[in-house]
């Protein structure tokens, strides 16, 4: 099935046809992995700092492929000034190199150095509190470097090992946007093509690069402490529609991501924030002190945030399900009887150019990489962490290590899918559920710790799985092998594995990590542990029709999918995508009018001048993420600085007379 987006402009996303394309091992360099390691540990060192004091971790990919771009030729042309001669830097090389340095500082975010291994430790405990029914002592783990790099070794590799075998169906037959991915490799591009049609499309991107980042910067004067004023909470629709989250917040990456997504994403997106922000969730709010008990915090899984997870999760799965066993029985089928392609939703392939896709389907799955040796990995890695991980942690039994790596695969397919529709990762909510299952399965002799534990396999498999996509997608629209990025994936993800936690040991060591009135209190590392104690209980502790929202959420997401595959194609593009609805249960509806709003001018630039759309489309949408997403560096310095914006930005009712 086809849905309507903004093409990709052909030029600027792939070198010419009579470009040569260098093999594999040529665009795996050493100098490659020494800028890989280099700026990896930078960008570890600043994830860290970002989760650890207030919980962020903005995505990096952009900022990864610029600075590596300029690292690499200031490298060249240093050598060439003293007579030595070096080989060319390609686009090819530079999304290796990105690819290693986010599978890189990927660990840094998904290791749990300031959500669940944090959890684990002696201060989480004291401030919990004692006497807080299920806090118990027995239930400590201290970090230690060595136990730390040992368990991501474990973990780290599971969900790279499940999602590589499904590249070509995510990539090719599916051909999801990967926003992010999209416009790193229009970046990327941009650097390293000079040809008629390519350098006004580098011009474009260079506009709305210096646009959205002179914009985000402008924002940040007005944001106050804590982001908690300015542009970023603008009543644009009116105060009324903003308490329930509806509201355009001027974020022009999210506006980008609406201009590449296709519409029948974004439409979906907002029709999720209409139904479940603007009356499902007030609804159930109504309802406090009836289904669930009163004076809870929003996130408190025996109240709301259980709905919310409940909600989402149901309907992420249903769809997740449902296309990982629609993708075996086509894959049974054509190995049958190799019929004609089956039709897969998301696609959108038409208005690019046969020629052009055929190369890049040529070279994307040129160097094969094999379903068995894929398939070997991972066994082995879910074997070896079944062995190592009960060393570490006693109370995670190796039967239930199996059970994690038996999930991790759905979850990491299930984030893959949703980040390739959205470019929202859904983390978080997967290793809440991956704690409540582990945690009411080892019940309260040790369960705390083992719902915590269990709950690693599950994240860094979704991460890495999603991060993996969407480097695969920037690989394809560069003519980059599959192979040399697997492999860079693979070297990054090692490299990860020991600076992430070193890095985290700086932290740990320098300063006062946990402490509320420190610079790094890490707030999410409580929340966690709070979400295990609750585990330990099981689901009588979930509040009320918890699993009959559950169920028809799931039945839902199914049912949908079923209804898209039998109607007709034309009359498909409007039945709403599951995973895209249920993002807005967390983020927002303000999230949900950004994308609407991409969407919107897509389809007005589309019916005033298609070709001029589809030739600039994404150039202005890549120009639009790039900045804003640079912008996170001098943001970031800011904030270690401690250096607050010099104006808080905020509305208020009018006085009544």
């Amino acid at each position: 099935m086809t849905t309507e987006s903004t093409a990709m402009p052909e030029t600027l996303l792939q070198p010419l046809i009579s470009d040569e394309i260098p093999k594999w091992r040529d665009q795996i360099t050493i100098r490659g992995l020494v800028v890989s390691a280099v700026l990896g540990t930078l960008f570890c060192i600043l994830e860290h700092r970002l989760s650890l004091a207030a919980g962020i971790v903005p995505a990096m990919n952009i900022v990864a492929a610029l600075l590596s771009f300029f690292i690499v030729k200031m490298w060249t042309s240093f050598w060439s000034k003293f007579g030595f001669s070096t080989i060319p830097f390609t686009k090819q090389e530079n999304t290796v190199i990105q690819t290693c340095i986010v599978a890189c500082y990927g660990v840094a975010v998904s290791g749990g150095f300031s959500t669940y291994l944090l959890a684990m430790d002696e201060r989480m405990y004291q401030l919990v509190g004692v006497d807080y029914p299920g806090n118990r002592p027995e239930d400590v783990k201290n970090p230690g470097l060595g136990w730390m790099i040992c368990f991501l070794f474990g973990v780290s590799f599971l969900g790279i090992f499940s999602i590589v075998s499904l590249r070509k169906v995510m990539i090719v037959d599916y051909d999801l946007a990967y926003p992010t991915g999209t416009a790193t490799a229009v970046l990327i591009n941009s650097f390293h093509t000079n040809t008629g049609l390519a350098d006004n499309q580098a011009s474009y991107v260079g506009k709305f690069f210096t646009l959205s980042f002179c914009w985000s910067c402008f924002k940040w004067f007005f944001s106050g402490v804590d982001d908690s004023c300015g542009f970023d909470h603008f009543p644009s629709l009116g105060l009324t529609l903003m308490k329930y989250s509806f509201y355009f917040d001027f974020n022009p990456s999210f506006i980008g991501c609406g201009l590449i997504c296709p519409h029948q994403v974004n439409c979906s997106i907002l029709l999720g924030a209409i139904i479940f922000q603007g009356f499902l969730l007030p609804y159930i709010s109504k309802q406090s002190g009836i289904w669930y008990q009163d004076n809870l915090h929003d996130s408190d899984l025996k109240g709301l945030g259980g709905y919310k997870i409940l909600m989402s999760i149901s309907l992420i799965l249903g769809d997740g399900i449902y296309n990982l066993i629609k993708i075996a029985v086509l894959t049974l089928k054509k190995m049958q009887n190799s019929p004609k392609q089956d039709d897969l939703p998301i696609c959108n392939n038409g208005t690019s150019s046969k020629l052009i896709l055929e190369l890049r389907n040529e070279m994307f799955l040129k160097d094969r990489i094999s379903p068995w040796n894929a398939g070997f990995g991972f066994i082995s890695m879910a074997v070896i962490s079944a062995l190592t991980i009960p060393i570490i942690f006693p109370q995670l039994k190796w039967y239930l290590v199996l059970i994690s790596s038996v999930l991790a695969p759905i979850f990491a397919f299930c984030n893959s899918y949703g980040t390739g529709l959205t470019d929202m990762s859904m983390l978080t909510t997967y290793g809440k559920i991956g704690i409540f299952i582990i945690a009411s399965l080892v019940g309260t002799n040790g369960g705390v710790i083992a719902g915590l534990s269990g709950c690693g396999a599950i994240i860094t498999s979704a991460s890495s799985a999603s991060d993996l996509m969407q480097d695969f997608k920037t690989g394809y629209l560069t003519l980059t092998s599959s192979k040399a990025m697997f492999i860079s994936q693979l070297a990054g993800t090692a490299i990860g594995c020991i600076v992430a936690p070193l890095t985290f040991w700086l932290y740990w060591n320098a300063f006062d990590i946990g402490s509320p009135d420190g610079p790094y209190p890490a707030p999410y590392a409580i929340l966690f542990r709070q979400m295990a104690i609750l585990g330990v209980s099981g689901f009588s502790q979930l509040p009320k029709y918890s699993l009959v929202i559950f169920c028809s959420f799931l039945m839902l997401g199914l049912v949908l999918n079923i209804l898209r595959d039998v109607v007709s194609s034309k009359s498909s593009r409007f039945i709403p995508i599951p995973t895209a609805m249920a993002i807005p249960i967390f983020v927002g509806g303000n999230f949900a009018i950004d994308m609407f709003v991409g969407t919107v001018i897509g389809y007005v630039w589309e019916r005033r001048n298609e070709k001029n759309a589809e030739d600039y489309g994404s150039s202005v949408a890549s120009g639009l993420i790039c900045g804003d997403g640079l912008w996170t560096i001098p943001c970031a310095i800011l904030s270690i600085s401690r250096i607050n914006p010099p104006i808080c930005m905020d509305f208020r009712p009018s006085l009544s007379r």
